[in-house]
């Protein structure tokens, strides 16, 4: 009865206002799943053991992919500042006003999408921007694209940066466009590496629903707004230390994942090459 009741709310909380959750949620289904799943269906004989979504992540994964986003932290917020202090030549100077607009447009979009103070908007909020968008855009980007990409001539590497890099510009903000890139490279090498969808997926939810929760919280009054995006930046005329040991830290555990899950990976063949056959 308790369950059934938090469902009706969610629903309830989708469909009320501007329905932006509602419109959010349709397009995730319609922009991304679908045409993953309709493509990965016409090229793959196992569509969804294609897409890499019949393999569990497993607790290892899991963990690592909570501690680099813990890590890594600092070294984004500064990554994003960077990005945001870039500036083109004057000569086109119109089309970085129009990135501009675009950026402030985003901006008011994301915060009319938050702008609540609700518990039933805050579960509906981490299921549609933090679920529901890790879930559709990892099927297309790195499920489909990258995985289609990877089975081509091209290769692993040139997969994972082609697959990340459209995964940033497809966004269309160019004062994020680099620290979303190398997000999609974190998340392409998660799935190279586990072999399974579900550790970008959670990756890339954790990343958005903790935006949520701690605009939640910041709405609520209980912590200042942007708390956590200063973190790592330095104080004017001083050296970001703070975001450099974050970037070292970071490119230090996608190592060790690396070398963790390819020798779990040599481990499994080898066990399952082992087996006796009839």
């Amino acid at each position: 009865m308790g369950a059934g009741l938090l469902v009706a709310s969610v629903v309830s909380v989708l469909v009320a206002g501007e329905g932006l959750l509602a419109m959010l949620t349709i397009q995730d289904i319609l922009a991304f799943i679908a045409p993953a799943v309709a493509a990965m269906a016409i090229f793959y004989y196992k569509p969804f053991h294609a897409i890499c979504l019949d393999r569990g992540p497993g607790w290892t994964a899991i963990v690592v992919v909570i501690l680099f986003y813990i890590i890594s932290l600092p070294a984004m917020n500064w990554l994003v500042e960077l990005n945001k202090s870039m500036s083109l030549p004057s000569w086109m100077s119109g089309i970085e006003q129009a990135m501009i607009q675009a950026e402030e447009a985003a901006a008011e979009t994301t915060k009319q999408l938050l702008d609540f103070q609700s518990i039933g908007m805050l579960i509906a909020c981490i299921f549609v921007v933090g679920f529901m968008a890790g879930l559709s855009e990892e099927m297309l980007f790195r499920g489909a694209l990258l995985r289609t990409m990877q089975d081509s001539r091209l290769g692993t590497h040139a997969a994972v940066w082609i697959s990340a890099i459209i995964f940033s510009a497809i966004h269309m903000q160019f004062y994020g466009f680099v620290p979303r890139m190398l997000l999609g490279v974190w998340l392409g090498y998660l799935l190279v590496w586990t072999r399974s969808l579900w550790p970008p997926i959670i990756a890339h939810t954790l990343n958005n629903a903790t935006v949520v929760v701690m605009t939640f919280l910041s709405n609520r009054g209980f912590i200042p707004e942007g708390y956590g995006d200063h973190l790592g930046l330095p104080s004017p005329g001083s050296l970001p230390w703070l975001a450099i040991a974050s970037l070292i830290a970071s490119v230090a555990l996608a190592v060790w994942a690396h070398h963790h899950f390819n020798i779990s990976s040599q481990e499994t063949q080898s066990s399952t090459n082992s087996l006796p056959t009839n």
